[in-house]
């Protein structure tokens, strides 16, 4: 097969993969909903139960961490008073664990006081996991989580302002949360029962325009899967120290800058 037939059959495959697409793909819904403040709008009124405003909205924002782990979260918001939402979409359980939300949760802060600040300026943040099945096995289909103090009968909230909410991407109902999740699973957008959700489902899967930009995003993930694995092969060979910079820069097809970071990263 030459090179030719073989972008037009990877060509043909991408176009297969975004006729499958689904909001609950992350790739997908984090293309969908970078700067549309009218769908996050929609997604937080109907999970939050309250109307509340986004005034700007990105998508796969990295969270730098110095001392530790960062993290990249899938939607950012930012409402009134400084508010701020994650919007996290998982599939697998093992990317919701409890102490992934309060990873994320902690990493919402850690940037937002500078020094000097009082800690009352802390604005307040959820974080909210969609996911595709129960990841809580309670039967909700939503769980909110805040922290409370024990020793009252009942206990009462601590109020910190930090919030964390799943939705169980299972029920699928006839309430708004249920066809919320039901158009998040949905292929069709013919199908999805909110109109602002469907628009830009079908400008991506049925238009010329929208097409093209998935196309060349897929491609994008394609290279950087190679680029990551090329690097995870040199930091191997750093870590072994058999070759100089020079020779796994030559190797894995690096810049001699790359591999130095690498090795920077090695020793941190």
């Amino acid at each position: 097969m030459g090179d030719t037939d073989k972008l037009i059959e990877q060509h043909q495959k991408d176009l297969e993969r975004i006729e499958n697409f689904r909001l609950m793909d992350d790739d997908f819904m984090t293309r969908c909903f970078d700067g549309n403040v009218e769908a996050t709008e929609l997604v937080l009124n109907i999970v939050l139960k309250m109307k509340l405003t986004v005034q700007r909205v990105t998508t796969q924002v990295h969270v730098k961490n110095l001392m530790g782990k960062s993290v990249i979260l899938d939607i950012l918001a930012f409402g009134e008073n400084g508010k701020c939402y994650n919007i996290e979409i998982q599939r697998a359980e093992k990317g919701a664990a409890p102490k992934r939300a309060r990873y994320h949760s902690s990493m919402m802060d850690m940037n937002t006081l500078i020094a000097g600040d009082e800690y009352e300026k802390l604005p307040e943040h959820y974080v909210i996991f969609i996911t595709e099945s129960d990841v809580l096995k309670l039967g909700k289909p939503l769980y909110r989580i805040e922290r409370c103090i024990m020793e009252t009968e009942p206990p009462v909230l601590f109020d910190d302002e930090a919030h964390i909410v799943y939705v169980n991407g299972e029920i699928q109902d006839d309430t708004d949360l249920g066809q919320l999740m039901h158009d998040f699973h949905c292929i069709n957008p013919n199908d999805m029962h909110y109109e602002v959700l469907a628009e830009k489902v079908r400008y991506y899967k049925q238009t010329e325009e929208g097409v093209a930009v998935m196309c060349k995003a897929m491609e994008e993930m394609r290279n950087e899967a190679v680029l990551e694995d090329r690097r995870r092969q040199a930091l191997k060979m750093i870590k072994k120290g058999t070759l100089t910079h020079e020779q796994i820069a030559e190797c894995y097809e690096l810049t001699l800058k790359e591999v130095k970071e690498l090795a920077k990263e090695k020793s941190a």
